[in-house]
């Protein structure tokens, strides 16, 4: 027997129906990936099949005593307690669902000990801290407070939407493990390839206001779906050719009127609507980042760096971090690393490990403790929040991104506000809508969109992939790839750390922190080569305990000249850059040739000291 089936389902917010007349059915045990492109409607239908909305037309039919838990995109606010509070809370409500219990004191204490007994088995299985405080934990530890809280409610259908959002990769693995363990139905929206793949046994996709649904996982679906895109495409073409012969011979004169011509007439206008209510696939954004004039060679260098919170700063750092302080007292430690104009740095760890204090460190937005931070010249800053913070709830796509804006320009043109906007898949009457109203993916697009107008050679994401469809996170992580700037990027997605890093930070947790070559992948490589350590218990230590001797330690005298490359280099850098704008203008070579050849010898001679500065500096580097 089902728990649920939705028959004829029908549900519209504005516009082009969401679900139109769709059909559903969901047996026990069963592990469902729901797709769809942003704003298609997969939370619509979640709040359908949870009872939180009611369809427009059709039923939705469930189980006798259905119980159905929802874990939402965003962490909600309101939360107080201890975390062992927020989970009995789940409990709480399922023993309330289900008993027939009075005012009986001794039935009211047996309640209180089902509900305590379930929370703390919930607490165990998840290996959370019931007595941490719930509003001090980090986002990722929130949703996983969030989803034991679900869970100790015993639902039949656990809805999950984008369940490993804020969470770091060793909490995504523990989270695919234990699904894999879970005997409930689960029904989930997720944009991790990996995660998807690892989990589903059926794929439910909505698009444009249908359900396809596909009995495979999602590997196999991706072929499927294409050979039925290539078909549905064939089919519109030859639909379309015997519309445009229909046309022509309307247009030749035939009198409708004629008994012998009526069917084909009808036919025709049948045709016409059919072509008119053809919902054509959405488009792909069109990403372009703002480009700003090149910054200098040395984008960051942070020397010796650490760092810990004053007591007075304690209720704004997160739990995770008040204990790696508590060991170590330090978030950071004892850090050194020099990110040069080009590279792409990912950074990963545990949550709460200290990766947004890192980035406000290397950003300058922090004081060190210890140590020092360096910028080189003309750095321009784009910043992505993974918690859009950026955003103002109350007013529109528009306001948000226009800034006030009518005419944007963009890497010199200007554009129209929602010529830009569609871009990023906002039509006109979306665009005019409050930030409130939109999805998880569409907010992310919407802050993309905001942050990509404005010139920059030093781009900064956290966490950016959150929430976005897959079609939209391969074209984020294309432009991410050619990037002509600086890059540092927070994910957790394994595959886009992948594709577009050229070396990895790794915070252990403990303060440590260790730079890796290449992307995740190559850091697994190197991590298991040093001895096979898991994420977070310091395996990075041995790659430098297993290193050569360095050499000999830099002189007093060294040092100062390390210090000051950074500024010769840049000085030289500038003086080139004005080399070639000279030799770009035509009129140069309108001089006579001796001034021509004396200023070719002169670039050639910046050139050849700015590499003798650089092979000087990776030396001394090179000498702690």
């Amino acid at each position: 027997m089902p728990l649920l089936n939705l028959s004829d389902v029908s549900f519209t917010w504005s516009g082009p129906p969401l679900l139109d007349r769709v059909e559903l059915r969901v047996e026990p045990g069963e592990r469902i990936g729901l797709l769809g492109r942003n704003g298609s409607g997969k939370s619509t239908l979640m709040k359908l099949i949870a009872g939180e909305i009611a369809p427009d037309a059709g039923d939705v039919r469930r189980a006798s005593g259905l119980r159905v838990a929802r874990l939402v995109q965003e962490v909600p606010t309101g939360y107080t307690g201890t975390v062992a509070e927020v989970v009995a809370e789940g409990a709480a409500a399922n023993l309330r669902s289900t008993s027939s219990a009075g005012g009986d004191p001794a039935e009211r204490h047996s309640d209180e000990w089902k509900v305590r007994h379930a929370a703390e088995r919930v607490l165990s299985r998840m290996k959370l801290d019931g007595d941490a405080a719930f509003a001090t934990l980090s986002s990722g530890m929130k949703r996983r407070v969030l989803l034991a809280q679900a869970l100790a409610g015993e639902p039949d259908i656990l809805l999950l939407d984008e369940p490993t959002n804020h969470l770091d990769i060793a909490s995504i693995a523990w989270l695919e493990r234990f699904l894999q363990g879970y005997d409930g139905t689960l029904l989930f929206v997720t944009h991790d390839r990996v995660f998807l793949q690892a989990l589903a046994t059926r794929i439910v996709e909505i698009d444009r206001g249908r359900l396809y649904d596909w009995t495979c996982d999602y590997a196999t679906f991706l072929q499927r779906k294409q050979a039925a895109l290539d078909a549905e495409e064939k089919q519109n073409a030859l639909f379309d050719k015997k519309l445009a012969q229909e046309e022509v011979w309307i247009r030749q004169g035939v009198k409708a009127r004629r008994t012998r011509n009526e069917g084909r007439v009808r036919a025709l206008e049948n045709m016409r609507e059919e072509h008119r209510q053809r919902r054509k696939r959405v488009g792909n954004v069109h990403m372009q980042a703002a480009q700003a004039e090149r910054s200098g060679r040395l984008v960051i260098e942070a020397e010796g760096v650490s760092f810990r919170y004053a007591a007075s700063d304690q209720l704004r750092v997160t739990s995770d971090e008040q204990e790696a302080a508590r060991q170590s007292g330090y978030v950071i430690r004892d850090f050194s690393t020099l990110i040069a104009r080009g590279d792409k740095v990912g950074i990963i760890g545990p949550n709460g490990a200290g990766k947004s204090t890192l980035l406000k460190l290397l950003l300058g937005e922090l004081a060190p403790t210890a140590g020092t931070v360096r910028h080189g010249t003309r750095l321009q800053i784009n910043y992505f929040d993974q918690l859009r913070e950026q955003l103002d709830e109350e007013q529109t796509v528009v306001e948000n991104v226009g800034e006030g804006q009518e005419t944007l320009l963009i890497d010199g043109k200007p554009r129209h506000i929602y010529g830009y906007l569609q871009d990023f898949l906002f039509t006109p009457e979306r665009a005019r809508q409050p930030a409130r109203y939109l999805s998880g993916g569409e907010r992310n697009r919407m802050l993309l969109a905001r942050i990509f107008k404005r010139p920059s050679n030093l781009l900064v994401l956290d966490e950016p992939t959150n929430d976005l469809d897959a079609e939209t996170l391969e074209l984020l992580e294309e432009l991410v790839a050619d990037y002509a700037g600086t890059l540092l990027l927070v994910s957790h997605d394994r595959a886009f750390l992948n594709n577009v890093v050229t070396s990895t930070l790794v915070l252990e947790g403990d303060g440590t922190v260790k730079e890796y070559a290449g992307g995740y992948d190559d850091y697994l490589r190197q991590r298991g080569a040093a001895g096979g350590e898991s994420p977070g218990e310091n395996a990075a230590a041995k790659p430098q305990a297993a290193a050569p001797p360095k050499s000999t330690k830099r002189s007093f005298k060294e040092q100062r000249e390390l210090e000051g490359l950074p500024h010769r280099i840049a000085e030289l850098e500038e003086q080139q850059e004005k080399s070639h704008a000279a030799m770009a203008d035509p009129a140069f070579y309108k001089q006579d040739g001796p001034t021509i050849a004396t200023e070719t010898a002169r670039l050639q001679t910046i050139e050849r000291d700015l590499a003798n500065l650089y092979a000087r500096w990776e030396e001394l580097e090179g000498r702690g």
